[in-house]
């Protein structure tokens, strides 16, 4: 870059060198900083701007670590139940040939098969798991998995939220860079990570170019909520439409701290309720014809 710039290049030119480094939110702020002569003040947003993504980021990927940890401890735990400890302790329950719970049965089941299949049991699940992955992916499952997860309970309108935190952010932080809106809202595209949201937002980009608003295509694709749209028009109608998507913006991104922090909090005494009830159904498994043969007995 420095050497590009050197020979006469433009700063965003040699940016656009290295697109996979930089993408073109960066690309389009430099070039609109340039052509402004505000390179300096087009930087240091563009620095915000990176900051505030990274610290949300950051923000939802520490709140979930607890929960997943104790998820997979809990897994760990139970696995080693069913593959060493059970096994061991039905061994005598068969001997006996006695008439067994149903729980006890469903016990002596799930470990045999822990026990003789395990090593099919993780290929298995790697397999779906990488097919669920490819499937995600591609043309066909994407639209559909980016519908499932903007409609799935709870975690939908997280997800919904989060999208749009991004896109009235990206979006507000070009047009104060001085990038025009076409171009912005093509940007913004490409940065919002579902489809279905990116197809809105490329919809409204096509209606702008025809002289329409923003607000009006994003509130006829009922994938928007009232608040976004209203502040929109507001914001077009005013001349404050950037103030105004950092309003949304700002207003969402605390939205979505509350609801991982209340997500969270809900999270961990659930875990720990399915790991004690899994080993409560372990433990009345094996006591129960315990206590059976003991009645018998007297």
């Amino acid at each position: 870059m420095k050497t590009r710039v050197n020979e006469g290049s433009s700063l965003a030119d040699a940016l656009a060198q290295h697109g996979r480094i930089f993408g073109s939110l960066y690309i389009n702020m430099v070039r609109a900083g340039e052509a402004s002569g505000a390179l300096d003040a087009v930087l240091d947003r563009l620095a915000d701007f990176t900051e505030g993504q990274a610290k949300l980021r950051q923000k939802v990927i520490g709140t979930l670590i607890y929960p997943v940890i104790m998820t997979i401890i809990g897994s760990g735990i139970l696995g080693l139940l069913m593959t060493v400890v059970v096994p061991k302790v039905t061994k005598i329950f068969e001997s006996m040939k006695v008439s067994l719970p149903w729980t006890t049965r469903l016990l002596i089941f799930t470990s045999n098969a822990f026990a003789d299949f395990w090593w099919l049991i993780f290929p298995l699940i790697a397999a779906a798991i990488f097919g669920f992955f490819r499937w995600k992916s591609s043309p066909k499952g994407r639209p559909v998995w980016d519908r499932f997860v903007l409609r799935a309970p709870v975690f939908g309108s997280l997800v919904r939220m989060l999208a749009i935190a991004r896109f009235t952010r990206t979006l507000a932080t070009l047009l104060k860079s001085g990038v025009p809106l076409l171009t912005a809202m093509d940007i913004t595209k490409n940065v919002v990570s579902n489809g279905v949201l990116a197809g809105v937002v490329e919809s409204a980009r096509d209606a702008i170019r025809e002289g329409e608003s923003i607000a009006g295509p994003l509130k006829r694709s009922g994938e928007f909520p009232p608040l976004v749209h209203h502040m929109i028009a507001i914001g077009e109608r005013s001349g404050e439409l950037e103030n105004m998507l950092l309003n949304v913006a700002d207003s969402y991104e605390n939205q979505v701290s509350v609801r991982i922090g209340a997500l969270t909090a809900l999270m961990e005494p659930l875990i720990i309720v399915a790991m004690g009830v899994a080993v409560a159904f372990v433990a009345f498994s094996i006591l129960m014809p315990i206590l059976q043969l003991n009645t018998a007995i007297h």
